[in-house]
């Protein structure tokens, strides 16, 4: 399944929009990665932890929008957009929505 954030693909026609399609993924971050993070935010450098969180969800909600789009009858999802936002009373979790348009390409 071709996933792009452009509205079309170069050679390819859309012949059918099949409508809106998402990926959402809730991930919580434990206490382990939150205090590593915190240590890197005191020493300077990249949070391997939540860096790792961040590419797990992502990958995760693009996945959950492609099986969606199949189930749609879909075989292309154009128009993608990523969203990140921190949740909880300690913003301690990450939600992560992938969202486009489900279509047929021939």
């Amino acid at each position: 399944m071709i996933v792009t954030t452009t509205n079309q693909i170069e050679g390819r026609e859309v012949i059918e929009y099949k409508g809106i399609v998402f990926g959402e993924v809730i991930n919580g971050v434990d206490f382990v990665k939150d205090f590593a993070a915190g240590l890197t935010n005191f020493f300077g450098g990249r949070s391997n932890s939540y860096e790792g969180e961040l590419v797990d969800a992502r990958s995760a909600a693009l996945k959950e929008m492609e099986a969606r789009a199949k189930q749609m009858g879909a075989n292309a999802v154009i128009g993608v957009d990523i969203d990140y936002e921190v949740l909880g009373t300690s913003n301690n979790m990450l939600m992560v929505t992938a969202a486009g348009t489900a279509v047929v390409i021939k």
